[in-house]
Parts: C-alpha cells; structure tokens; sequence
C-alpha cells in the first residue's frame, strides 16, 4: 500500500471502485507533469440549503475527492506518483438562496491538503449551479501535479 492510501487509511477512508466514464471522455490525461482528472459527481444528490445541509454536502465533497483518486489509481496504479495538487474547480447544486460553496468545497480542500501535507494548497474555484448531472450535490475537477517522467 501507498503512502497515500495509508494516510487514507489513518483517517478511516478508502477509495471506493473506480467507476468508468459515463460519455465519450478519458477518467484523467497526463501532459508533461499535470495530470488533469475529469470531473466527477459525488454519490449524494439533492441541492445544498434545501434538501441537504452544508455538512452533508462537505461530507460529499470530501467523499468525491476519494472518487476522483480511485480513478486515477486505476489510470496511473500508484497514487504516489501524484506529488501534488494544482488546481481544484468544485461546482455545488445549490438552493436559489445559498451563498455558502467555498465551505462545502472545503470538505475536498482539507482533504487533499491532509493526504499531500503543504504540496496539498491549491488553487480553487467553489461556484453555485442550479443542477449536476444525475442530480448530484457535488461536482470536482482537479488538476494534480506528477513526479517527473524519467
């Protein structure tokens, strides 16, 4: 086992089965050392300030980090080769009224800069949407930086 899926295990997470691509697109691409993983949807559905809280939808948030690994596991084989994270975009089905994305994405951030220590910090951009696809709370792309192709 990785370090990374150690450290998952030390917080009582595990990735889930990878699920394949639901349309005509690859679960991540490597050019150079960026790694870009396709966005995917969180398992739980509902829209946030209605019919889900912003804990739940931060637990989501988190939980969708773990979909998103379990991907490119399957892509790469070993998380270690992921050194860190770049950029993250989280999209979040919102209720007309709610204003509160960036703590709901905050579940993927604290995440991520738990499993990759300072190389963690990222990027982010946390936007409101009135629906995601199957109904999903929570939606995230991410771009990882790769150890280098020797």
């Amino acid at each position: 086992m990785n370090s990374i899926e150690s450290q998952l295990q030390k917080l009582g997470l595990a990735l889930p089965e990878a699920k394949p691509p639901v349309g005509n697109y690859l679960g991540s691409k490597r050019i150079g050392e960026l790694l870009f993983a396709s966005g995917r949807v969180s398992d739980c559905v509902g829209a946030v300030g209605s019919d889900i809280t912003i804990e739940k939808a931060k637990e989501a948030a988190r939980d969708t980090v773990l979909i998103v690994l379990s991907i490119i596991k399957q892509d790469i084989k070993d998380l270690d080769l992921i050194v860190g994270v770049i950029k993250m975009t989280g999209f979040v089905r919102s209720s007309e009224n709610f204003t509160q994305q960036p703590k709901v994405i905050d579940g993927a951030s604290d995440l991520l800069i738990e499993l990759f220590k300072e190389s963690g910090h990222h990027a982010r951009t946390a936007t409101g949407v009135t629906q995601l696809p199957f109904g999903a709370s929570v939606q995230l792309d991410i771009i990882f930086q790769m150890k280098p192709i020797v």
